[in-house]
């Protein structure tokens, strides 16, 4: 279910000079922002709670997640060079699952490594912050690259509804609104961050374990329904 022609074609459409300045560009602003709190407010684990939680976890690992997720197959529907793709003898399912696990290795890499220097940057890595919100980054990786994946296959605007999910939906609804909450994934990913972290020190309005089923049920279902569209797309050139 991998394959590592399609892997390597992808990593290469990423990390292209344009991608590859937005990727870097929000995780050395964190490392920064860390840097600079560090030196004029000192070690502090209400400031390193709240930048790793609204800053990196809240804005910076979705907009990453866009970045990476539609762009690991929505220009080559949009310029018509996934015809070329789906030509080869390569099942439709290996082609997406490939393309999900470049997407969540990108976003982990870029996200949630980001997040555990600017913790213990921050402060030491005090009450396991540092870790416990390097795990919800890594969590939240796994479904945002399904998700965004998906949003990759069913439209040509899938840029644009990411953008709208990250920043309307989870750093604006999903943070305010408690019944949004729920349905956030970064609420779900909250929710194992907080088993790494010292007691107290993360919060998540959901559950372990409905937090876990959600990731799940998102993920498997995002990435299902994906290869589904692939198909349909297959089809439609064909006719």
């Amino acid at each position: 279910m991998f394959h590592p022609t399609v892997a390597r074609l992808t990593y290469r459409a990423l990390l292209g000079r344009r991608r590859a300045l937005i990727l870097f560009a929000l995780p050395a602003l964190l490392v920064v922002l860390a840097v600079a709190v560090r030196v004029l407010a000192g070690a502090d684990d209400s400031t390193a709670g709240g930048i790793l939680g609204v800053f990196a976890l809240g804005t910076m690992v979705p907009l990453i997640g866009v970045i990476a997720g539609t762009g690991a197959i929505g220009p080559e529907i949009d310029d018509g060079s996934v015809v070329y793709l789906l030509a080869k003898p390569v099942s439709r399912p290996t082609i997406i699952i490939t393309k999900f696990l470049v997407a969540i290795g990108v976003t982990v890499v870029f996200s949630a490594v980001p997040v555990l220097l600017a913790g213990f940057l921050l402060n030491g890595n005090s009450q396991q912050i540092a870790v416990g919100y390097a795990v919800a980054a890594a969590i939240a990786s796994v479904a945002y690259s399904a998700l965004f994946l998906l949003f990759g296959t069913i439209t040509r605007h899938a840029v644009v509804f990411g953008l709208v999910y990250a920043l309307v939906w989870e750093s604006l609804v999903g943070n305010l609104i408690p019944g949004a909450k729920t349905l956030s994934v970064q609420q779900w990913a909250l929710a194992v961050g907080q088993k790494a972290a010292a007691e107290g020190a993360i919060a998540s309005d959901v559950q372990l374990p409905l937090a876990i089923s959600l990731l799940v049920a998102l993920t498997a279902a995002a990435t299902w329904y994906a290869s589904r569209r692939l198909k349909a797309l297959t089809l439609a050139g064909e006719e």
